[in-house]
């Protein structure tokens, strides 16, 4: 099969992964930076150019769109679905996923566990809206904040009620979520393909540190899963729309709770943690999963 990543750098680990993997087994693989795409998209015959060339016919393509480009990254995605290319996880659903107030909403409505979260514009009344996610300590975020950047922790209301108000000065975007302690600083990372768990990870974050990112020195290890945990990352997932996404949890007192749902998990940390070859099994997918002319997601309702 011939098929595209799409990567604007292709030195980071899960791009040179995904490359060998699929050149391994017997693949054609190229890596295609999407910000040099650009698209016919008023012609009977869609296509995508890139560096002056018209882009050959894939079979499928593999989206690894940072989240700072999502708009003009899912639009090279979607051209390349009008196009009849597979792609592993549909533009509607990485877009879905990216905002991270659509699928929180999304995700409660089909009863996922979830943190207690406020959302608001110009609350009129602050301490209201630090209550009402259960109070102080409570976890503060920037909406569009990737690898743990623009998460703080306030341990008191005056401290919430302080930096809620400069965010806003700021004219930012906010979820304040509340604070699950008995986490203890971890989160569990479930890697899931084609509606499977096919990896899990517990990501500890480094001492004095509430965030578990490993890009902010947190550890990982193997980990197993409860049941609950399995259904609610393979749930997630499904709502999302995604095919091939990691899903992280929180363990709580009231079951597993969703922190986030990502449309281009790493794979370098789980792949080290676990030994096994996540990106030989994106492949694997993509082989059972890819047709001609069709782009086959799993689509919430």
């Amino acid at each position: 099969m011939k098929i595209a990543i799409l990567s604007r750098n292709p030195k980071l680990y899960s791009t040179r992964r995904l490359k060998e993997a699929g050149e391994a087994l017997g693949h054609e693989v190229d890596i295609i930076d999407t910000l040099h795409c650009y698209m016919d998209i008023t012609s009977s015959r869609p296509t995508v150019r890139y560096h002056g060339q018209e882009l050959p016919k894939y079979d499928a393509i593999i989206p690894r769109i940072g989240a700072s480009v999502t708009f003009y990254g899912t639009a090279v995605a979607r051209q390349f679905e009008m196009m009849g290319t597979f792609n592993i996880n549909d533009s509607v659903a990485i877009s879905r996923s990216r905002d991270k107030l659509r699928s929180l909403q999304l995700l409660s409505r089909k009863g996922i566990g979830l943190p207690r979260t406020g959302f608001a514009s110009k609350p009129d009344n602050i301490k209201d809206l630090i209550k009402n996610v259960g109070g102080a300590p409570v976890v503060i975020k920037l909406l569009e904040g990737t690898q743990g950047i623009g998460v703080v922790l306030a341990d008191t209301a005056k401290a919430a009620e302080a930096i809620i108000e400069a965010f806003m000065g700021l004219k930012a975007n906010i979820l304040v979520q509340e604070f699950i302690k008995e986490a203890g600083g971890a989160d569990i990372r479930c890697l899931v393909i084609g509606g499977k768990v096919v990896a899990a990870m517990k990501r500890q974050g480094a001492e004095g540190e509430f965030r578990s990112n490993l890009h902010r020195g947190g550890s990982a290890e193997v980990v197993k899963l409860s049941k609950e945990e399995r259904e609610t990352a393979i749930n997630a997932a499904k709502i999302m729309g995604l095919n091939f996404c990691g899903v992280d949890l929180l363990r709580s007192q009231n079951g597993p709770m969703v922190m986030e749902v990502n449309s281009s998990p790493g794979l370098e940390g789980i792949e080290n943690a676990t030994g096994k070859n996540i990106a030989g099994m994106v492949f694997d997918f993509i082989e059972k999963k890819s047709k001609p002319k069709a782009t086959k997601a799993i689509v919430a309702k």
